[in-house]
């Protein structure tokens, strides 16, 4: 991994992210196999006895889920576990208990490696569809503990649906007895399908698998596809989405219906696609709660569509000329690439006339794009993908043109992420043409930054997900030409997201975006050198990103004011307090890569939001102007010059009056206080380390006007602020008194040392634990130059905090800062010989230990 040497402090959120960089698919065989076929071979033995079955089973699926995010290891091993497996189902003699674990086993397979490859290992000879045929008709549907049989046996059933042969050949003699005649094996198979299309396990998913493959065989299709789709829209216009048995009666008619419209011949399914369509509109599936039969309807939806049009390659589409990864250094070598995008012409578009339904469908799949579940979305989106392809190039247009209005202001985040699948899906098929990427690139690099305040939280972590997965689309797409006019905004945007996202999801997608535009295109400025530092595992700590990687980006000029103006904007007021506190820190990071630019642009703007009327924007920007000050202090001394050279007075003005305007507005009271002095104490503490020209002056009082109160009344605040309270004003304390109150090289102003002290040492008797806690660590922080002649007393005070009396035997936290106070203390003044008043000595170093 590119993580940073240095460390980066992480708070409890950090550690729950941190979990998540595992190490995902490190697989490299299948190594389990001389143990697998041990336990498949084992099967006749254990079948009967209830614990041995039980064992044996679990142990085969903790084996397979290892596989799940690498099935194709299994390939190689598919054919000799199906073998085993299918002796024992076609063994006449193995009992029924043997017969269903079998399938069990093989369900657990299909489950891991998917049904479509593991389908076409099946036996599917003519001599396999009546055996077949048999073994799912003795079976019954009510039997919830064989559901893995039935549903085996339907996919193996439509395997064998799929012989070359008129199934007309296999019935024989229909007449077993004068007047009594059998049903056809066509009829057979039908009956069948429709009555597991109606049930509540998972056979229904597989009888829609059966009834596309079996429906549009030629020899089918003429006899039975009317009457079927005719029972399935009786079905569907009988249902009602109100009731669990209407759900499922739809949810397998609609699934097999969309079957059917995928695998059929167009001029097969054409006929029936309007009334499909008409029969679905009547069902009203957009008003329906459950999710699936929203997500069914917008894919049959999608396929009356494409069956309304004809099917070809749009030869107005934009192509790419080369997507090969190792022909791009050539290319880019040669000046120019040799491969030509198409050439559109006026000409290019068919005359066809486009039907009657497609607008319905367009529009249907329009309002999927702003359904409020995912899965709808991304079906539409691909509808809307597919559709445009084999539109007009004019009414595709008019589609784009619709897709981007979902990117409206008015629209919710549901609208802007199915937007943004949307045109991901039309760029990598090349229907956004070149001359729509202003409009495009313009809205997606909105999306990036998408995040909407709701409650006490926000939304649009999806949509920045889905709007990298647009970059990462247009780089697979687009010549480098064509985007080189958005690689400026595209790169800042992407390595923005890559950096200070707070999700680690989207970091990692526009890592992954900003690699993908890096190899395919080569036009992102020092892209190689960022991704060797930003790359998917090290965006994973979000401390890290903020802190470390993104005072390396800011190193090349072309990211380091859109990194500092997209944390003014829109980091600054985020309503996630971690977030703040470290976009604070990183302007603290990045005001040493721009000074002049954060003296004169950043801290103007800084001061202003400082009274903001909103909490969250009030309290960043006043921890922002801590951090910058400081960093600014911390150049100017590097010159041995004071930090009024990169600040204006203006400026310096404007930090002085923060505390009192904050006051004057009593925003240190109700609802939000506990931030703002928390974010004050931070302001007093970096503004006395930047060593500002407040000597002498009142705000120096109003300084130490707030600490003393936030420390004496720490028991208001929250619970889980509390701490974090605590330790700003105490070191807010510390950097003030090191910076003001010493009168002279060493010596304590006599006035303000009596003061304080005599003060803080009445507030250790204080009945409130938490108060007790404060002023405990407040004299602990306390420079050597004010407890100079004061030890003995400070030490007395303290060591009385730290004993326990009936009054306050459960001050265990008092007991502890008191402690903490001590030892501090004794660091600060040193052990040497002298007066018990100014070190630790001979004289008291017994009293405290």
């Amino acid at each position: 991994m590119a993580l940073s040497d240095e460390p980066a402090a992480c708070g409890p959120e950090e550690e729950a992210e941190d979990e998540t960089l595992a190490f995902g698919a490190a697989l490299e065989a299948f190594g389990e196999s001389a143990e697998t076929r041990a336990l498949l071979g084992r099967l006749r033995e254990v079948h009967g006895g209830g614990a041995e079955r039980e064992v044996a089973l679990e142990r085969f699926r903790v084996i397979m889920d290892k596989y799940q995010e690498q099935p194709h290891l299994l390939d190689p091993h598919l054919e000799w576990m199906m073998n085993l497996l299918l002796d024992i189902v076609q063994d006449q003699t193995s009992p029924a208990s043997l017969v269903h674990l079998a399938f069990k086993f093989l369900y657990i397979i299909t489950k891991v490696r998917g049904y479509k490859t593991f389908l076409r290992l099946f036996p599917h000879e003519v001599a396999d569809v009546e055996p077949v045929l048999d073994l799912v008709t003795i079976q019954n549907p009510k039997d919830h503990e064989a559901w893995e049989t039935r549903y085996m046996l339907l996919l193996w059933l439509s395997v064998t649906c799929l012989i070359p042969f008129d199934f007309s050949r296999l019935d024989g003699n229909l007449l077993t007895q004068p007047g009594q005649a059998r049903m056809s094996i066509m009829d057979r198979i039908l009956q069948i399908a429709e009555s597991y299309l109606i049930v509540s396990d998972k056979a229904r998913d597989a009888a829609a698998v059966l009834v596309s493959r079996f429906i549009t065989r030629p020899d089918v299709k003429q006899s039975k596809m009317a009457e079927f789709l005719d029972w399935s829209l009786c079905n569907l216009a009988r249902s009602s989405f109100q009731t669990m048995q209407g759900v499922i009666t739809m949810d397998g008619t609609l699934q097999a219906l969309a079957q059917i419209f995928k695998h059929g011949k167009r001029e097969d399914c054409l006929p029936y696609a309007a009334t499909v369509l008409r029969c679905l509109d009547g069902c009203r599936l957009p008003e329906s709660n459950q999710t699936l039969l929203r997500k069914l309807g917008v894919k049959l939806v999608q396929r009356l569509g494409l069956t309304f049009l004809k099917p070809k390659v749009a030869a107005w589409r934009y192509q790419r000329g080369c997507r090969s990864l190792a022909a791009n250094p050539q290319l880019l070598t040669q000046g120019q690439s040799e491969q030509k995008p198409l050439i559109l012409t006026e000409d290019d578009d068919e005359d066809d006339d486009v039907p009657e339904g497609v607008e319905r469908v367009i529009e249907q799949l329009l309002v999927g794009l702003k359904d409020k579940d995912t899965v709808v979305r991304w079906s539409a989106a691909k509808g809307i993908g597919r559709m445009a392809g084999r539109l007009p190039r004019a009414l595709a247009d008019d589609v784009v043109g619709s897709v981007l209005d979902c990117f409206s202001f008015q629209e919710t985040d549901k609208a802007w992420h199915g937007g943004c699948l949307a045109l991901a899906e039309l760029g990598r098929r090349g229907l956004l043409l070149p001359s729509r990427l202003v409009d495009v690139v313009a809205v997606i690099l909105k999306a990036l930054t998408y995040d909407e305040k709701r409650g006490a939280c926000s939304v649009g972590t999806n949509v920045r997900d889905a709007a990298c997965y647009v970059c990462w689309a247009f780089a697979r797409a687009y010549e480098p030409q064509e985007l080189k006019p958005f690689v400026s905004a595209i790169s800042s945007a992407l390595v923005i997201a890559a950096v200070f996202d707070r999700d680690i999801n989207c970091r990692r997608a526009a890592s992954a975006a900003f690699q993908e535009n890096v190899g395919r295109q080569g036009t992102f400025p020092h892209g190689i050198d960022i991704l060797t530092t930003a790359d998917y595992f090290a965006v994973g700590n979000r401390s890290n990103c903020f802190l470390v990687i993104s005072v390396f980006i800011a190193g090349f000029p072309e990211y380091t004011q859109p990194m500092i103006d997209h944390l003014v904007t829109m980091k600054i007021s985020h309503w996630d307090g971690v977030i703040r506190e470290l976009a604070a820190r990183a302007l603290h990071n990045l005001a040493q890569q721009a000074p002049e630019f954060s003296a004169t642009q950043v801290f103007p703007r800084l001061l202003s939001m400082t009274l903001s009327p909103d909490l969250h924007t009030r309290h960043g920007s006043i921890l922002a102007c801590a951090e910058v000050a400081y960093a600014l202090y911390k150049l100017a001394a590097q010159e041995n010059r004071p930090v009024t050279d990169h600040l204006d007075e203006q400026a310096v003005q404007g930090l002085k009056q923060i505390h009192q305007q904050l006051y004057d507005r009593q925003l240190y009271r109700g609802l939000g206080g506990q931030l703002m002095r928390q974010a004050v104490c931070v302001l007093i503490e970096k503004l006395s380390l930047s060593k500002m020209p407040f000597r002498g002056d009142t705000v120096i009082d109003g300084w130490q006007w707030l600490i003393n109160d936030t420390l004496r009344h720490l028991h208001l605040i929250s619970s889980h602020s509390r701490q974090q309270m605590k330790d700003a004003a105490v070191s807010a304390l510390a950097a003030l008194c090191s910076e003001y109150y010493m009168k002279e090289p060493g010596e304590a102003d006599p006035a303000i040392q009596e003061e304080l002290i005599t003060q803080y040492l009445a507030e250790l008797r204080n009945p409130e634990e938490m108060t007790r806690c404060g002023f405990s660590l407040a004299l602990g922080a306390l420079p050597g130059f004010l407890l100079k002649g004061r030890l003995q007393q400070v030490l007395t005070g303290l060591r009385a905090v730290t004993h326990t009396s009936p009054e306050d035997v459960s001050f265990a936290e008092s007991r502890r800062d008191g402690l903490k106070a001590i030892a501090r203390i004794c660091q600060t003044v040193g052990v040497k010989a002298g007066a018990p008043d100014e070190a630790v000595c001979g004289e008291n170093v017994s009293q405290i230990y």
